[in-house]
């Protein structure tokens, strides 16, 4: 699958690079089918990484909620990018039980 916002560059490499090694993968339009706080979680395992790794930091939302405050849980900041989506770094590629953030493209190939 791809957590995919076709309006992004990157994202859109990561989809050409994937079609170009054959891959068609299941694409979620993550702005408008945002992922529940428990598909994030399980999201989170699979990356190895923490919500705030993957928190877009340059997004307005990001200030105006002042996400950056250290004492926000886990929980609390999972919760954040559910219900705000385009706080979610993009694209992400994820293969059996595996995920990679795009960034650069090239990085999902390392999961194919």
């Amino acid at each position: 699958m791809l957590i995919h916002n076709p309006r992004c560059s990157k994202s859109r490499e990561a989809l050409a690079l994937l079609q170009a090694q054959g891959v068609e993968p299941e694409i979620r339009l993550y702005l408008q089918d945002p992922l529940t706080a428990d598909e994030l979680s399980d999201l989170l395992k699979k990356l190895g990484k923490s919500a705030r790794e993957v928190m877009r930091t340059s997004e307005e939302i990001y200030k105006t909620l002042a996400l950056s405050n250290p004492k926000l849980s886990e929980a609390e900041l999972i919760n954040f990018i559910a219900q705000n989506p385009i706080l979610l770094e993009r694209p992400i590629f994820i293969h059996a039980e595996r995920a990679v953030i795009g960034r650069p493209p090239e990085n999902i190939l390392a999961i194919l």
